[in-house]
């Protein structure tokens, strides 16, 4: 039976791969993902703010415009909260691939086009056999039209790919006015992948203290339908690879997401949850699935069930939106 996919031209033991989070920081971790099973890891974020604050500049961004949007208090990170600066992150890449057999994933995080570009450059230089490029970027002003949102995407994803030759993915949320037409316009950049989908943490109000709160909720499995609806509709619409994140809980969300068209799903809150060793368990039971229903490899199922395959492609469409929410009826009018 063959687990083996690929994916930003990297040829990988399974679809399982841990995505970016805390539990990347440390090297023993990133050990323990290696020796679980993972086939790849995507390091933690290095944040636009963390080279503000090298530059001298981060003070300046942390209280521009608060006096007019309680919001914006808590919007940037302390400079408390940044385990690893720039310099320490690029160490931590070339410790990282000393360290492990497996491909080492960098990630950069940010909303704007500035001299984080240069730190794509040396990202590459450290080592890392590819950059995911995660936009975490709320549009919070009326003035800024759909078009300008999007072109502000476009001209991140451009400066990037023009200093670095390494694959690049773009780590993406969903909430563009038209997906598909984004996810295509990227693709035509050059990018190697798209990952879908980026979770946009929402703030909270403690009733005890009338204060806003963030606190990290992690996925469920529910989670997953998101990005699988949209990896299935672009399936063959877009030559870059796609990647699931979100939700990816147990092999059956693996699954899902594999036909409907993902080359490798990525892994956090299950991890968080129930350790980093889950990834074994998660393997073991995909590879008995994947016995018991007679498939021979995973290369087998990707795309199978995506909208171009579907024998019903409107099953992803509105055509099922009224079909749905007839066909539910509550347990207690049953």
């Amino acid at each position: 039976m063959d687990l083996s996919t690929t994916y930003l031209g990297l040829k990988l033991r399974t679809p399982l791969v841990p995505s970016a989070s805390v539990l990347c920081e440390r090297l023993d971790n990133l050990k323990l993902m290696e020796d679980s099973g993972a086939s790849a890891v995507v390091l933690h974020s290095l944040f636009e703010e963390q080279l503000r604050q090298e530059a001298g500049e981060l003070e300046s961004a942390l209280t521009q415009g608060t006096e007019s949007f309680a919001e914006a208090l808590s919007y940037f990170p302390e400079p408390k909260d940044f385990k690893l600066g720039p310099e320490e992150y690029l160490e931590h890449i070339a410790k990282a691939k000393a360290a492990l057999k497996i491909p080492v994933i960098a990630s950069l995080n940010g909303s704007s086009v500035g001299g984080w570009i240069e730190y794509a450059r040396q990202i590459q230089q450290a080592g890392a056999d590819a950059l995911e490029l995660n936009i975490y970027y709320i549009p919070t002003d009326p003035n800024l039209t759909g078009a300008e949102v999007e072109q502000r995407y476009l001209d991140i994803i451009k400066a990037v790919r023009a200093v670095v030759s390494i694959p690049l993915a773009v780590k993406l949320s969903p909430y563009f006015s038209s997906m598909a037409n984004m996810a295509v316009r990227i693709d035509k950049l050059g990018v190697n992948g798209l990952v879908l989908f980026n979770r946009f943490y929402q703030p909270d109000i403690n009733l005890a203290t009338l204060e806003v709160e963030n606190t990290v909720l992690l996925s469920t499995p529910q989670a997953r339908r998101l990005p699988l609806r949209w990896i299935a509709i672009l399936y063959g619409k877009v030559k870059a690879d796609m990647a699931a994140t979100s939700g990816i809980h147990t092999a059956q969300d693996v699954l899902k997401t594999l036909m409907a068209g993902a080359k490798v799903t990525m892994l956090c809150s299950a991890l968080m949850k129930h350790g980093i060793e889950h990834i074994k368990i998660v393997e073991a039971d995909l590879a008995r699935w994947m016995q018991e229903n007679e498939y021979e490899s995973v290369q087998q199922m990707i795309g199978s069930v995506s909208q171009k395959n579907c024998p019903d492609p409107s099953a992803f469409e509105r055509a099922q939106y009224m079909r749905t929410l007839r066909s539910f009826v509550p347990s207690h009018l049953a």
